[in-house]
C-alpha cells in the first residue's frame, strides 16, 4: 500500500493565511511563507496553497507570493484559485508549483481539465470539488462557496477523471472549520466511483478523524487548514497516530 499523505492547506486572502467555518468568518492564521517553512519542517507530505477570493475578486493569483512559498519548501505544492487558463497553469507552475488546482474554471469551462492534461500531464491537473448536501444529493459550489450549481458532485467527480484529472480535492462544505469530522458518506461516494487519488478536506478536528477517512472512506490523503496552522495537532503527532493504526506513512526525519 503506498504512504497515505499529511497535507497542511494554506487558503489565502489578502496575502494572509486564513481560516473560516462553512467557508465564512475568515480569521487570520499566520504569514504563508512562515505557515509552508514551518509544515516543511513538521513532516508535511504536501502543502497546498489556495487563494481563495482570486475568483470571487475575477483576479489573477499572487505569483509573486507562489514564489516565495515555493522557495521555501522542499515539499510537492499545489497552487489554485483564479486559475482560468493554461496560460495561467503555465505561469503558476513555472513560479514553481508541482500542480495546479482547479475549481472554478473547471464547472465554467469542462474542457480546460483536458487542456490543462495534455499540456502538462495529468499529474499535474487537481481538480477540486467543493460540495454540500442538498436534499438528496451532494451540490457542487463554486466561487469559493459563493455559488450554487446544478451538478451532482459524485457525477462530477467522475466526468472530472474522464476529462484528465490526476487528482480530486474534495471539500465538504457542511463540515469545513466545524472539526466534526470528515464527510464520509460523501467521500465513499466518490472514491467508489473514480480510480485517481481523492484528498479528504473540510472537518477534522482529531487524529481519529484523519483515520476514519483512510480507513471508511478509502481516501488517498487528508487535508486539513486550522487544526494544524493553530497549532492543535502536530503532523508529527498525526503521522505516529496513523502509524499506530497501521497507516503506512511517510517517516518525519
Amino acid at each position: 500500500m503506498l504512504a497515505k499523505r499529511v497535507i497542511p492547506c494554506l487558503d489565502v486572502d489578502a496575502g494572509r493565511v486564513v481560516k473560516g467555518t462553512n467557508f465564512v468568518n475568515l480569521v487570520d492564521a499566520g504569514d504563508p511563507v512562515e505557515q509552508a517553512k514551518y509544515y516543511d519542517d513538521e513532516g508535511a507530505d504536501e502543502l497546498v496553497f489556495l487563494d481563495i477570493t482570486a475568483t470571487a475578486d475575477r483576479r489573477a493569483i499572487l505569483i509573486e507570493m507562489v514564489k516565495q512559498v515555493a522557495a521555501a519548501i522542499h515539499v510537492p505544492f499545489t497552487v489554485g484559485g483564479g486559475v482560468r487558463t493554461v496560460d495561467d497553469m503555465r505561469d503558476i507552475l513555472r513560479a514553481g508549483a508541482d500542480k495546479i488546482s482547479i475549481n472554478s474554471a473547471a464547472v465554467a469551462y469542462p474542457e480546460l481539465i483536458a487542456a490543462g492534461a495534455r499540456a502538462f500531464g495529468s499529474q499535474c491537473v487537481v481538480v477540486a470539488i467543493d460540495a454540500k448536501w442538498h436534499s438528496d444529493h451532494w451540490r457542487v459550489y463554486t466561487h469559493g462557496g459563493r455559488r450554487a450549481t446544478e451538478l451532482d458532485a459524485v457525477e462530477w467527480a467522475l466526468e472530472a477523471e474522464q476529462r484528465g484529472a490526476g487528482e480530486l480535492l474534495v471539500t465538504s462544505m457542511d463540515r469545513d472549520g466545524t472539526k466534526d469530522g470528515f464527510d464520509v458518506p460523501l467521500l465513499r461516494a466518490i472514491t467508489e466511483r473514480v480510480n485517481i487519488p481523492v484528498i479528504a478536506s473540510g472537518g477534522a478536528g482529531k487524529p481519529e478523524h484523519f483515520i476514519e477517512a483512510i480507513q471508511n472512506a478509502g481516501v488517498d490523503a487528508v487535508l486539513a487548514a486550522s487544526l494544524f496552522h493553530f497549532r492543535q495537532l502536530r503532523i508529527r503527532d498525526l503521522k505516529e497516530a496513523m502509524k499506530h493504526h497501521g497507516i503506512p506513512v511517510r517517516t518525519v526525519s
